[in-house]
């Protein structure tokens, strides 16, 4: 583990490595899971603005579970998640004319119409950051879904903390991401198979 401030980095978002390779996982990741993407509080407000600009992007069924149940539900966890479409895709899913799954807000994000990127907790996969009382747990999610995005990463030499370097800033700030590159620049020099 690696300690900044009062979050735990796993040494999987240092060492491993990753590039989402969209033409071989189809955007999965938006449509597998256990319940939609966690949502940080203020996000809420920013799904239900963006809302009317990315309207005619959704599927007509997650227009339905949006205008039954909004936007979002709190899962059985207790924590505040994107609504989601029988039980897998995120609300705000749309397919291009290959199949794959893209996030309506960020392609509106994209072309302009909107200032909200996504949430965090989208920008930030595969990582999920999990918050206790006195520290936060940065890990890296892997199941084989991602698999190809471990071996193009590998390939382009492109590790988890490279790779997520924007959504590490949006989230933790550019101080604290200077501080994760320094220590993981320190660490891979000490791990010879790495």
């Amino acid at each position: 583990m690696i300690q900044i401030n009062d979050t735990l980095v796993s040494l999987d978002v240092v060492e491993r490595y990753f590039l989402c390779d969209l033409s071989r996982c189809k955007g999965e990741c938006c449509v597998e899971g256990d319940s939609g993407a966690p949502l940080e509080d203020a996000e809420l407000a920013e799904l239900q603005k963006v809302l009317p600009e990315v309207w005619d992007d959704l599927s007509p069924k997650a227009k339905e579970i949006i205008n039954k149940q909004g936007v979002a539900y709190i899962d059985d966890e207790g924590d505040t998640v994107t609504s989601i479409v029988n039980g897998k895709d995120c609300v705000f899913t749309c397919y291009d004319a290959d199949g794959t799954c893209k996030c309506a807000i960020e392609k509106a994000y994209r072309e302009g119409r909107v200032s909200f990127y996504k949430p965090v907790s989208c920008h930030l996969y595969p990582v999920r950051v999990t918050r206790y009382r006195d520290f936060s747990a940065v890990n890296l999610h892997r199941w084989d879904v991602c698999k190809a995005a471990e071996v193009l990463g590998k390939r382009q030499g492109m590790r988890v903390y490279e790779f997520l370097k924007e959504p590490l800033i949006r989230k933790f700030g550019k101080v604290w991401y200077d501080a994760l590159e320094q220590c993981a620049i320190e660490w891979l020099k000490t791990q010879k198979k790495y």
